[in-house]
């Protein structure tokens, strides 16, 4: 199955990908908050995503994206970084993850397009995950969360 192999793909290719995104990152202007970390510090949280796709995107990805998202949007607003430099890098982050895919041309026929299209949906929803836990977490430990975080919340108010 062509998603498994896309899976695969990027996993064998993390380090890769992890050392083109850090370049990437540390010379853009919409991110330049990141050329004051080291790379070692960035390598250890995107080669966890391109290593790990598998787990991602399986049946725990929404727990396991709530956990390592909130800590890092915690971990961003302590250290100051404008939570837009934030999301622009996990915006970037899945960019970079689907333009390998792209280039690497694995898909002929219109099942192999079938099934990048469902890997794709899969790895957005991901990455949806990934910026909404990490904004979350970003605007509550800046003190700027306003909205109720749970439906009960809400529904109390």
């Amino acid at each position: 199955m062509l998603s498994r192999r896309l899976v695969g793909m990027v996993e064998d290719h993390a380090d890769q990908l992890t050392r083109g995104l850090i370049a990437e990152l540390k010379q853009d202007p919409r991110t330049s908050e990141y050329s004051k970390f080291s790379n070692e510090e960035i390598y250890r949280r995107v080669y966890k995503v391109y290593h790990d796709l598998g787990e991602w995107l399986g049946r725990e990805a929404e727990h396991l994206a709530k956990a390592h998202y909130t800590e890092l949007g915690e971990l961003r607003a302590t250290e100051g970084v404008p939570v837009s430099q934030v999301l622009y890098a996990l915006i970037r982050t899945k960019a970079h993850l689907f333009e390998y895919i792209s280039r690497a041309g694995l898909f002929d026929s219109a099942v192999d397009l079938y099934q990048v299209q469902e890997f794709r949906r899969l790895v957005n929803g991901f990455f949806d995950n990934a910026i909404y836990f990490t904004a979350l977490a970003y605007e509550r430990k800046a003190g700027m969360h306003l909205v109720p975080s749970t439906v009960a919340e809400a529904r109390s108010a």
